[in-house]
């Protein structure tokens, strides 16, 4: 792992959120996504040379739905950037961890992603990705 890529942050409502989070960051987010295949919106703040990104549900069966329902608003999981995600979910298999998704998907920000279990790692939902190029 090559470093944290970012970190995620269940939201009820995007739009509030964003603007709760452009003051306490003093800069508005400079990108919003819809991905559709997870039932997201997603918005990304750049603070420092880390990322924020803000998911908000857009159906009620979707998991950061699902996750707000159960544990309410906050950190949803911490991304990883990975040079070779297909190396590193094998890799991490063999460690012991849970893979939630054996073949990476395509998600937000251009990214081929893949989540472990958070029962696999301490209670933490652990995204890997890699840039699609």
């Amino acid at each position: 792992m090559k470093k944290i890529e970012h970190i995620g942050i269940a939201v009820k409502d995007l739009e509030a959120s964003n603007t709760l989070f452009a003051k306490l960051f003093g800069k508005a987010h400079y990108k919003t996504e819809t991905v559709k295949s997870e039932g997201v919106n997603t918005s990304f703040f750049k603070v420092g040379p880390n990322k924020i990104e803000l998911l908000e549900a857009t159906k009620p069966d979707s998991p950061i739905a699902k996750f707000i329902e159960k544990k309410g608003e906050g950190i949803h999981h911490i991304a990883f950037d990975v040079a070779n995600i297909e190396k590193e979910i094998k890799r991490l298999k063999k460690e012991g961890f849970i893979v939630l998704n054996e073949t990476p998907k395509k998600g937000a920000d251009n990214k081929l992603v893949a989540f472990l279990h958070p029962k696999s790692s301490n209670g933490v939902l652990i995204e890997l990705c890699q840039e699609i190029k």
